[in-house]
């Protein structure tokens, strides 16, 4: 297969090894696109996303519209003349005008088993529903939110513990990997495009930062899934006294492993020693790791050296 000229749009660390690979595979990419360069850490610095520094790196024009509604956006999209482009978390809507500029049309690879978890957190809500399984989809784009016909999928099952970061860092190379393939084969007319299923389709909205606040009237099994959906960002959080403070991992613990399992929701209760286990509205939540404010992420047992925490409640307390 002769060597495509392909557009690539993408922003996170998400995207960096669908277009590492897309180059790596002897494909011409000829531009770029990325968010703008945005302030971000502590200091507020502006700084590039991760596809612009990688494009960079690999000596690729890169371009930061701020839309791609605008007819001079399109034009200057149009001017490098794609064969295809590839879409991986870029963060920008693509109008249909854009959707048609390349030849072969705009693939997108999707963090979700299509079409369940459309939109912009697949990842952390597959992770937060439960779900055993998820995968990547590779998608010919339309003009909906993540609608277009499928080309292939890649499964996977999600670990029992797995962080929503940890299954970033899996998806990742799968989409990689995929999008390859996709590209040959659709290239190469040996792939179809079959339109997504009606039924099972779920929408993966953006995640708010108040999500992270633990509600410990809620079963242990969902305090759990929301600590790990929620590590590294926003990471999981709550109160004690007048502190905020992070959970960065858990799991459920059964009624034997600790006393008082019948405690107030969020109320620590006696354990052995080095565990660090919380009452919840249904069955109880051993707490493996907290970061306290201007500290670091401790385990428990190095917490509970220094700070007693025992018969201390977790959460607001409403009188």
């Amino acid at each position: 297969m002769q060597p495509l000229r392909i557009v690539f749009a993408g922003t996170p660390e998400f995207s960096v090894p669908a277009l590492q690979a897309l180059h790596d595979a002897g494909h011409s990419i000829v531009a770029v696109y990325t968010q703008p360069d945005r302030p971000a850490g502590r200091g507020r610095e502006v700084a590039s996303s991760a596809v612009k520094q990688r494009a960079l790196a690999l000596g690729v024009p890169v371009e930061q519209p701020p839309t791609l509604k605008s007819p001079d956006a399109q034009q200057r999209l149009a001017a490098y003349a794609p064969d295809l482009m590839v879409v991986v978390a870029y963060g920008l809507i693509l109008p249909q005008a854009v959707l048609d500029i390349p030849r072969l049309g705009c693939l997108n690879i999707h963090g979700s088993l299509l079409p369940r978890w459309r939109g912009a957190a697949p990842i952390q809500r597959a992770v937060l529903a439960g779900d055993e399984r998820t995968g990547i989809s590779i998608m010919l784009m339309d003009a909906g939110l993540d609608t277009g016909p499928e080309l292939l999928r890649r499964e996977l099952t999600i670990g029992p513990h797995e962080t929503g970061g940890e299954l970033h860092d899996r998806l990742a190379p799968l989409g990689a990997q995929a999008i390859v393939e996709a590209v040959q084969g659709w290239a190469a007319g040996t792939l179809r495009a079959m339109p997504q299923p009606a039924a099972g389709a779920t929408y993966a909205v953006k995640i708010r930062k108040d999500e992270a606040r633990i509600d410990w009237t809620r079963t242990a099994d969902e305090i759990d899934r929301q600590v790990r959906a929620f590590n590294p960002w926003p990471v999981a959080e709550t109160r004690l006294g007048g502190e905020q403070v992070r959970i960065w991992e858990a799991c459920p613990v059964t009624a034997e492993n600790a006393a008082e399992p019948h405690a107030a929701p969020g109320t620590v209760l006696k354990a052995p020693a080095g565990r660090l286990v919380v009452a919840t509205g249904g069955g109880l939540l051993e707490l493996l790791t907290v970061q306290f404010p201007g500290r670091k992420p401790l385990k428990a047992r190095d917490i509970l050296n220094s700070r007693p925490l025992g018969g201390e409640r977790f959460g607001e307390v409403i009188s």
